[in-house]
């Protein structure tokens, strides 16, 4: 296959979109994973699967950025929307793996709306791809999830408060601790991945408007 002069505009859009489409299924399995009840063990399946999809499309707008002379927008741009996806859906399985691995006794309230709060953000950042292919602002979507990112830091301070202040009785509560710890921490990377991937949308926006 040789080089295209021509913008493939739609192909790099509809992939990124797709790659979008991805993150938003995992963040659907991992509110799903902080339930009570959950079947953790299927949901972390479902969640490899995802990634491993989207490994697939992230290959392929790698390579078709590769193949294309003239790109619809910087090939920086493309390149780090992509990259950017691709971290938020490894920070997802990484959530979902250490859930699988540690088996916490408990759900608590803190994690589970901070995965409501990573599905808000890739939601809105799927707006904001939406808006960046039709060439229009995406500035309400930003604001919510910049929103999001505030409350989850917020959460992120309550729940790490709430492991601390907890009443040591044995082992077990120190060992739910740390892995509570590990936990958050993950759920922190994933939160930091995608305020980053709007940082990048919105930064494309501006330069393209």
């Amino acid at each position: 296959m040789g080089f295209s002069f021509f913008p493939r505009t739609v192909k790099f859009f509809r992939l990124f979109e797709e790659q979008n489409r991805k993150l938003q299924r995992a963040a659907g399995h991992l509110c799903t994973l902080f339930e009570d009840g959950a079947d953790t063990e299927e949901v972390c399946k479902q969640v490899n699967i995802i990634e491993s999809e989207g490994n697939v499309i992230s290959r392929n707008i790698a390579r078709e950025l590769s193949l294309t002379f003239i790109t619809p927008l910087d090939r920086e741009d493309i390149h780090d929307i992509n990259v950017s996806q691709e971290d938020i859906l490894n920070a997802i399985k990484a959530v979902s793996t250490r859930m699988e691995v540690y088996e916490p006794s408990r759900m608590r309230y803190p994690a589970k709306k901070l995965a409501q709060n990573i599905r808000g953000m890739v939601e809105e950042s799927g707006k904001m791809l939406a808006c960046l292919a039709c060439n229009k602002t995406g500035e309400t979507s930003m604001e919510r999830i910049r929103w999001l990112k505030y409350e989850s830091e917020t959460l992120l301070l309550v729940g790490i408060g709430e492991l601390y202040d907890c009443e040591v009785k044995d082992y077990g509560t120190i060992l739910e601790i740390v892995k509570w710890s590990h936990i958050y921490d993950r759920i922190e990377s994933a939160v930091d991945r995608v305020d980053t991937l709007g940082d990048i949308l919105e930064g494309v926006m501006l330069k393209n408007a």
